[in-house]
């Protein structure tokens, strides 16, 4: 909770729209103005608390609101303006939705007595974004105005984490109201459904060949070292969907990797073979379930989930715990140690063996030119950064994938990528949002050509608040994933895949960002050397493979 003084002043609605947002905590605004939001964008001048970052597209700022939160845990802020600027924040809502973070992003609207009526850039926004938003408000008169950001960052931070918009109409900002120089950031504390901990652990502890599924929501419970704990006091083998990379140590003997579609044949072996599936905050999307057949998923499927809705949404679940992955791995470890559960150790030993055997069918990938090849890169790019563990952002496609394959995570939170909604130019703006969470840190951005283009523009904003982002970019002169399909299942028909790119190195240098480019192995370590060297923005345009797949 966070509190001030009771006094109760008088303040317009555009300045009680910045105290709350201060008293509640917020450091940092990510944003573009625009003629209906000019009273807030004021207030922002008049004070020193909260600092706005100018992007240079909406879509951007949603992205790095989103980066910004999962690094720092905190919610995301946005602020836009009406018509366009609300509009063109929607498809980085939907990121933040299907993700599951905590993002506030406030629209500018017409005037009260405008809406509805087809004003000059007027969106209804509210409406455009039900479908993707845990929440939308509209606040037309300003005494409404801070109830309403309380409850959008209550509602935003609880549960299954995820966006909320606040629509805000022009008149507000220069009415007046009552402000009583308290505010409070609160969690609603979800209910914990924990009846089933004594028959899922004594399920646990009866199988002979169990495997835990970790996701993105290990990831939001800040649940890894229970994770771990638990893993290893009932050793079980653990594998990970994409959004939970990072929350198991990937060199421990119990980790198998990466399941899923571009997962390793070893995890996805590991959980067609089990006899029971732990699912620990794991969505199980379809780039999941299309790899396993014959109800190998239902078998013995368990799952522990903090939104009850997800309980059988996709896979049906024999036994379930509905709650907090943290509490909860706490509260089974803690009753497997009262002495009255017990497994097989010699059964389980057998079954670690066998999985550690199915990690050598996963397929090495090979050169098959002298091209520098993008898994090359992916290498030496970790074994460069390793040491000092940078968090990495990656845009979407075929270099998204070989980082996932290739860079091995070892702590949460360092790992930011579109899963969900598969976002192209999410990558970028959400290494801005990150650098600024770590109080500009150097944040490694790995882009596809394609991808990077979708949001160059924002090489303006690395370069104006001198974030150390350091963009290195996978580039085939290709759409690179879906060349990949269409070579795949299209008799390599390259329908509108090819795409021509400009010279990455003078287009960075045209923002005033250092670039380098490099095309052979030798060249690699040199280059991140000379990048890393300074605390300023940078891009290496890796010049790769163009037919290379995942």
């Amino acid at each position: 909770m966070v509190t001030a003084n009771t006094e109760t002043l008088t303040y317009t609605g555009a300045k009680i729209l910045i105290e709350t947002l201060t008293k509640l905590g917020v450091d940092t605004i990510f944003g573009y103005p625009g003629g209906i939001v000019l009273g807030i964008y004021d207030e922002l001048y008049k004070q020193q608390k909260i600092q706005h970052i100018l992007v240079r597209h909406e879509q951007s700022a949603v992205h790095a609101a989103e980066g910004y939160a999962r690094v720092s845990g905190k919610c995301g802020v946005v602020l836009v303006t009406s018509g366009p600027g609300a509009s063109n924040t929607v498809t980085g809502i939907a990121n933040a939705y299907l993700d599951g973070y905590p993002v506030i992003v406030f629209t500018g609207q017409v005037s009260s007595n405008l809406i509805g009526k087809d004003a000059f850039q007027e969106v209804n926004i509210v409406e455009m974004t039900k479908s993707c938003t845990k929440a939308a408000f509209q606040v037309r008169n300003a005494k409404d105005l801070k109830s309403t950001i309380e409850k959008a960052f209550e509602i935003a931070l609880s549960g299954k984490q995820g966006p909320v918009v606040v629509d805000l109409a022009k008149n507000i900002f220069t009415e007046t109201a009552e402000y009583s120089g308290e505010a409070e950031l609160t969690k609603s504390e979800l209910p914990i459904k924990t009846d089933n901990l004594p028959t899922v652990l004594e399920s646990l502890c009866n199988a002979k060949r169990p495997v835990i599924v970790a996701g993105g929501g290990v990831v939001q419970a800040n649940a890894s070292s229970e994770l771990f704990k638990f893993a290893k006091l009932l050793n079980i083998p653990v594998v990970n969907t994409m959004m939970g990379l990072g929350t198991y140590p990937p060199d421990d003997e119990n980790y198998t990797g990466m399941i899923g579609i571009f997962g390793s044949v070893g995890a996805n072996k590991t959980v067609r073979e089990s006899d029971l599936v732990f699912s620990v905050g794991a969505r199980f999307n379809d780039r999941v379930t299309c790899c396993f057949g014959n109800k190998e998923l239902e078998r013995n499927f368990i799952q522990l989930d903090i939104n009850e809705s997800e309980i059988s949404r996709i896979i049906p679940s024999k036994n379930f715990l509905v709650g907090d992955a943290k509490k909860i791995l706490e509260s089974l470890k803690n009753l497997f140690n009262s002495g009255n559960y017990s497994f097989d150790k010699t059964a389980r030993n057998q079954w670690l063996s066998k999985v550690r055997g199915f990690l050598s069918e996963n397929e090495a990938p090979q050169k098959f030119s002298n091209h520098l090849h993008s898994f090359e890169v992916i290498r030496h790019i970790y074994d460069f950064c390793k040491d000092f563990n940078p968090t990495v952002a990656t845009e979407v496609g075929q270099h998204q994938m070989w980082t996932a394959k290739e860079y091995k995570f070892s702590t949460p939170r360092k790992f930011l990528t579109s899963g969900g909604l598969g976002t192209m130019g999410f990558g970028l703006p959400a290494a801005i949002g990150a650098s600024l969470a770590e109080d500009k840190k150097s944040v490694v951005c790995i882009a596809g050509d394609g991808s990077f283009q979708m949001n160059a523009s924002e090489l303006a904003t690395c370069k104006d608040y001198n974030l150390p982002v350091k963009i290195f970019l996978i580039d085939n002169g290709y759409l690179g994933m879906v060349r990949q399909l269409q070579q795949k299942f299209y008799g390599s028909r390259y329908s509108e895949t090819k795409i021509s790119n400009p010279d990455f190195v003078k287009l960075a240098e045209s923002f005033g960002v250092k670039a380098i480019r490099v095309s052979k192995e030798e060249e690699i370590m040199p280059a991140l050397k000379e990048v890393f060297a300074t605390n300023e923005p940078a891009l290496i345009d890796f010049v790769v493979e163009p037919m290379e797949v995942v």
